[in-house]
């Protein structure tokens, strides 16, 4: 580490002393937890979810896997440079996309399901229309979306011509697809942005960073509108409440959180039972009871998110759980993992 002059550090200490401050009022403010106020309500069972199918064709590291808005495809990335697009009910690929770069950490699947946009290392975003063909018999590629100085890290669709994408220059952008052009770049955290995840109105976006903290914007400007502290090292995923009112947040510094936007703080702390492993990805059940993690570690976790209880682990992978993403009807769980493995749980 090189030595930190006395200015520098003076800053440093003063940015701390005005989280810590933004830390203390939000405490005195907080004058009940959500365990305690939902303490006599009912316990659910535990998850219910098996690994009922594992989709094999990758073979290396696969790192990220998103649904299309039908609940039954979705798209993987992996190191072995391929996207895979998977019809889930059957377990059976419907396309095999090779990739420039394989370096891939990103992918995202259009709600329509008429494109997916990849990216990673490559510093780009790669859009392709599943439903056209090139010359080779692959899908199109339709746009190649450059200019980022650091790994793309997430990208998601709010429509088939609009994307949000998040990077490791600490940058969000937003871009027309149709026209090819960048319509907002800015700074988005003091640090790589890790994580993104959109509201169920699709009208205000939540990031998650490495600068251990996550941050509220409207997609229609710049400016975050929340932030969000809790977390002790980065914050490696986010998900939005399906409610809209709040979302989840995890992390290496083994522990997920909730946080509600309107008390502007967080109201959940959610750790495994062993404390053994830190966290990569998270998603939250339809009803928004269930949270689960992706542990480091080979294991998903599952808690009550209003009783703060974990109500069980879902085990299967040989190595680090990359990433999870449940289908929008909430019926299926599909995970990655270093195992070069894509499982399905039900």
């Amino acid at each position: 580490m090189p030595k930190i002059d006395p200015e520098t550090q003076k800053l440093y200490d003063e940015i701390n002393g005005m989280i810590q401050k933004f830390k203390d009022d939000q405490q005195s403010k907080a004058d009940c937890t959500l365990a305690d106020k939902c303490g006599d309500m009912g316990d659910v069972p535990k998850i219910r979810f098996s690994s009922k199918k594992i989709l094999k064709g990758h073979i290396n590291k696969v790192n990220s896997v998103h649904f299309a808005g039908d609940s039954r495809h979705c798209v993987t990335g992996s190191l072995d440079g391929k996207l895979i697009i998977w019809d889930t009910w059957t377990a059976n690929k419907v396309q095999i996309i090779p990739l420039r770069s394989a370096w891939v950490m990103t992918v995202a699947f259009s709600p329509s399901g008429n494109f997916v946009a990849c990216g990673g290392m490559d510093n780009q975003c790669t859009v392709y229309d599943v439903n056209n063909r090139d010359a080779s018999g692959v899908a199109k590629m339709v746009k190649e979306l450059m200019g980022y100085e650091g790994f793309l890290s997430s990208c998601r669709f709010l429509d088939d011509g609009h994307l949000i994408t998040g990077s490791g220059d600490m940058k969000i952008c937003h871009w027309d697809l149709e026209k090819g052009v960048k319509t907002m770049d800015f700074n988005g955290h003091a640090g790589d942005i890790a994580g993104l995840s959109l509201s169920p109105d699709m009208k205000t976006y939540i990031t998650g960073s490495v600068d251990k903290t996550a941050k509220l914007w409207d997609v229609r400007e710049q400016g975050h509108k929340q932030m969000f502290f809790g977390h002790d090292m980065d914050v490696s995923s986010v998900c939005y409440h399906p409610s809209g009112f709040g979302f989840a947040s995890c992390s290496e510094d083994q522990t997920a959180r909730m946080y509600d936007l309107r008390s502007d703080q967080q109201i959940g702390l959610y750790e495994p039972p062993q404390k053994n492993t830190g966290f990569t990805s998270c998603a939250l059940s339809t009803s928004g009871r269930y949270l689960m993690c992706g542990g480091i570690e080979g294991n998903i976790h599952s808690w009550d998110t209003v009783k703060e209880r974990h109500t069980g682990s879902l085990s299967g992978h040989e190595n680090r759980v990359t990433c999870i993403s449940l289908c929008p009807n909430g019926m299926c769980l599909s995970s990655t993992s270093w195992d070069q493995q894509v499982r399905l749980w039900l």
